[in-house]
């Protein structure tokens, strides 16, 4: 699927964006990578990571301008759509520059993908879209939706989401914000002692994403299963090895926050099967013949939501966890 193709990365810049580039540099061969961010510094930055590879072309543009985006789409057999507002307290300050991103912005790259009969279009989505409370989630389930749909407005685009967790050492992700605080000295600050949240290493949720991207055929939501284990232990756990005097203080839940996050939702756990040990997906409510044929062999999920809380991680498994990461 990938070699020979060519692939517009949307966001490309960001965690997720650099090392899905680099991975499919690295084990693929792709004809171009067309990497599309608002960026000047960031796409600079990683240039010059990514050393002169001629695969690679860097794309100044964002994903709210739709002529932008129709020009990056030109040629293009697959789209990662990564772009997105995802700071759950700005997007509460700014609901509207959220909607803009999230929603328009997806509108946007569907749009163009159908009018440059784009092959396949991934969507690549958060646990926070499951039962939404922050402005983060709904806009990005809005997204969600506006996705799936998009496989009935033409018969030459497949339309995919797939859903993961938390990934360690992303852009304002938890671990390096605690690691800067004990590098400073400074206790850790957590919004609640029971709050526990999905996490996985950036290797292992780009692999899982790539091989749910490949095996999707239109209209399905891929889950990337992952670990979860309680923040306060997380804390707890880089203070032990750290060797660091520093303390932990709550702080209280922030506005948009959930104690616990939903890989998938009560509803949706009715229409979801186990793809494989890593990954579910979650079939529409009426499926196709298509869509059943290509799933009939796998087993049913669990009726009952996948939440954070469901399984954790004791503080041996944390440490693992961060070890894989480069933690």
């Amino acid at each position: 699927m990938y070699n020979g193709s060519t692939i517009l990365v949307t966001g490309g810049t960001g965690s997720w964006g650099r090392h899905l580039v680099r991975t499919l540099l690295e084990r693929h061969d792709p004809r171009e990578i067309r990497v599309f961010s608002r960026g000047e510094h960031r796409q600079v930055e990683m240039e010059r990571e990514l050393g002169a590879d001629g695969r690679v072309r860097f794309i100044i543009g964002d994903v709210r301008d739709y002529g932008a985006v129709l020009d990056a789409c030109r040629g293009v057999d697959i789209v990662f759509h990564l772009a997105a507002l995802k700071h759950v307290p700005i997007c509460e300050r700014q609901p509207d520059e959220a909607f803009r991103t999230n929603v328009l912005g997806t509108e946007n790259v569907i749009r163009a993908a159908i009018a440059r009969r784009v092959k396949k279009v991934v969507d690549v989505s958060t646990d926070k879209a499951v039962d939404p409370v922050n402005v983060y989630g709904m806009t990005k389930a809005i997204a969600e939706k506006l996705t799936l749909r998009a496989n009935a407005l033409t018969d030459e685009t497949r339309f995919v989401c797939i859903r993961g967790g938390n990934v360690l050492g992303t852009n304002g992700s938890v671990v390096p914000f605690f690691l800067e605080r004990i590098r400073r000295g400074e206790d850790l600050p957590i919004t609640h002692r029971e709050m526990t949240r999905y996490f996985m290493t950036l290797s292992g949720a780009i692999g899982l994403l790539l091989r749910a991207a490949e095996a999707a055929i239109g209209g399905e939501t891929f889950v990337i299963r992952m670990p979860a284990c309680r923040i306060l232990d997380l804390a707890e756990v880089l203070i032990e090895r750290s060797g660091a005097k520093v303390g932990i203080r709550e702080i209280g839940i922030r506005e948009g926050e959930k104690l616990h996050e939903t890989l998938v939702s009560a509803r949706e756990a009715l229409h979801a099967r186990h793809y494989d040990d890593d990954v579910l997906v979650i079939l529409p409510p009426n499926p196709g013949p298509e869509l059943q044929h290509r799933y009939a062999s796998c087993r049913p999920a669990k009726p009952k939501p996948y939440r954070s809380d469901d399984e954790l991680l004791d503080k041996a498994g944390i440490a693992r966890l961060l070890d894989a990461g480069g933690f």
